[in-house]
C-alpha cells in the first residue's frame, strides 16, 4: 500500500529530529563551553556539591626547623538540577505538504530553544559577581576589558583555561566602534584586532581575553546590559539528564507530538574569578 507510515519511515523521522536537535544544541550554546561543566547523569540525586579549595601560602623556613601544619579547609557550592522542556505538534497535513524535511527543522528549533535557555540561565549569573566595572548610562570601552583582566589576575584567578568575555551585541558594537575609529580614516595604522573587527566584525582577543557575543545577555534593573569576564571556574553548569527527544502519536488529531526536555543546574563557584561588565550602548543611548 502506497504512502503508508511504516516503522522504517517513522524511525527515520525520529532520527532526523534527534540529530538536528543535538547538533543545534551543541553549536548554538556560546556560554556553556566557557564555564566548568559537570556530568551527573546516571547518578542518584538532583544536586552536585562542587568543592571549593582554599589558596595556600608558602613561607621561608630555617634549616632543620620542622614545618608547621597549614589548615586546608574546603568549602562547597551546591548545584541543583531542574527540568526544562518544549513541545511541538506536527500535523500530518503540515508534514505531507512541506517541501523540506519538517522533522529536521523542528529538531533544529528545539535544539536552538534549549541552547538559548541554557545560555540564558548561565548569563543571569553575571550580575552576581562582586566585582563590577562600568555602569548604566556609559558605553563599554577597551579599557574596561583591561580593567577586568587586571582584576582577575590580581585575584589570582586560574588562567589555565584563559579569560573569556561575553557581551551583548550592542556592547560589542562599542568595542568594535572604538577599535576601528567608527570606520573613519585614522592617522595611524589599526591594530590587528582593529583590522579584524573592521573586516570580519569579530572582536577577537584583547588583553588575553577572548570576547564573544550573545543575545541572551540581559539588562539589569537600570536597563543596562550585564556582560561578564571570567575564568572557566567562575561558574558551573551541571547536567543531570542530557537533552532527550520523545514522540507520541495523537491519532485522533492526526498529528505527532515532539517533546524535547533536559535537566540541569547552574551556579556561581568562585566569585572572585568573574567580573561583571555593566554598560548601555551608544547604539541606543
Amino acid at each position: 500500500m502506497a504512502n503508508e507510515a511504516t516503522s522504517s519511515v517513522l524511525s527515520e523521522l525520529y532520527a532526523n529530529i534527534v540529530q538536528s536537535a543535538l547538533y543545534t544544541l551543541n553549536e548554538k550554546t556560546v556560554i556553556r563551553p566557557l564555564v566548568r561543566n559537570y556530568d551527573m547523569s546516571g547518578t542518584p540525586g538532583l544536586t552536585a556539591q562542587v568543592p571549593i579549595y582554599p589558596s595556600l601560602s608558602a613561607a621561608g623556613v630555617a634549616d632543620g626547623i620542622d614545618l608547621s601544619n597549614t589548615a586546608f579547609n574546603t568549602t562547597s557550592k551546591t548545584i541543583t538540577a531542574s527540568e526544562i522542556g518544549v513541545m511541538v505538534e506536527l500535523t500530518d497535513l503540515a508534514a505531507e505538504s512541506a517541501n523540506e524535511d519538517v522533522a529536521a527543522a523542528i529538531g533544529r528549533q528545539i535544539g536552538a530553544a534549549m541552547a538559548e535557555k541554557v545560555d540564558t540561565d548561565i548569563a543571569t549569573l553575571f550580575s552576581g559577581f562582586s566585582n563590577t566595572i562600568n555602569s548604566a548610562g556609559a558605553s563599554v570601552t577597551i579599557d574596561d576589558i583591561f580593567k577586568a583582566a587586571a582584576t582577575l589576575r590580581a585575584n589570582k584567578a586560574d588562567q589555565n583555561g584563559g579569560f573569556a568575555c561575553v557581551l551583548h551585541p550592542y556592547q560589542a558594537y562599542d568595542l568594535k566602534k572604538q577599535l576601528t575609529n567608527a570606520g573613519n580614516t585614522m592617522s595611524h595604522s589599526l591594530s590587528d584586532i582593529g583590522n579584524a573587527a573592521l573586516r570580519d566584525g569579530f572582536v577577537g582577543r584583547v588583553a588575553g581575553v577572548d570576547i564573544f557575543e550573545s543575545t541572551v545577555i540581559a539588562g539589569d534593573s537600570a536597563g543596562a546590559y550585564v556582560g561578564g569576564v571570567m575564568t572557566q571556574d567562575a561558574l558551573g553548569y551541571m547536567v543531570k539528564r542530557a537533552m532527550r527527544i520523545e514522540t507520541e502519536r495523537n491519532a485522533s488529531k492526526r498529528s505527532l507530538e515532539i517533546v524535547g526536555s533536559m535537566a540541569y543546574g547552574t551556579s556561581e563557584l568562585f566569585d572572585q574569578y568573574g567580573v561583571a561588565i555593566v554598560s548601555d550602548s551608544s547604539a541606543l543611548i
